[in-house]
């Protein structure tokens, strides 16, 4: 996900260990611009296939020092990663909608609605990553659920694409 545009879906069906999931970084990078390449920035979690040392070279190679992983990100911060904070949620409801009873037809709906998401929303989401991140420097790290709790939203006068698009939880 990049602040305009998110690349297609990855499916797998297996355990993502490093050769899964060197295969699915690959994909990924098949699908960016030439740009997106040389001054883009890879953000990865810290699970073990993706911090291998096998991983960690490959990606490197790709995105040099501009990658993000473990131990360069705090952990366990939903609230600061777009797909986090915004995206699952936010395709999770319209993905169901119309109750997929097969893993293609699931497919088929999330890669829809993926494609649907507008440059407004995209826009809106990325503007909320600096208020999100000064949210989270402002305590030195410590909570900063409260934010949610401002009069705006305990009075209903937001929807909640708004609160996910506007409020730092």
């Amino acid at each position: 996900m990049s602040r305009r545009r998110i690349i297609c879906p990855i499916f797998f069906e297996e355990t993502v260990k490093t050769a899964a999931y060197m295969e699915i970084f690959n994909t990924f990078v098949n699908q960016l611009e030439e740009q997106k390449l040389s001054i883009g920035y890879f953000q990865q979690d810290g699970a073990t296939s993706h911090t291998s040392h096998t991983s960690m070279a490959e990606i490197q190679s790709f995105f040099g020092d501009r990658f993000i992983s473990k131990g360069l990100w705090p952990r366990r911060s939903p609230d600061l990663t777009p797909p986090d904070y915004f995206l699952w949620g936010y395709l999770k409801g319209r993905v169901c909608q119309n109750k997929p009873r097969t893993i293609d037809a699931l497919k088929a709906n999330i890669t829809e609605e993926i494609q649907a998401v507008t440059a407004d929303v995209m826009a809106r989401t990325f503007q909320n990553i600096a208020r999100r991140v000064q949210s989270c420097l402002d305590p030195n790290g410590g909570h900063f659920q409260h934010v949610m709790m401002s009069s705006h939203i305990l009075h209903n006068e937001v929807s909640p694409l708004q609160i996910s698009l506007q409020y730092p939880h």
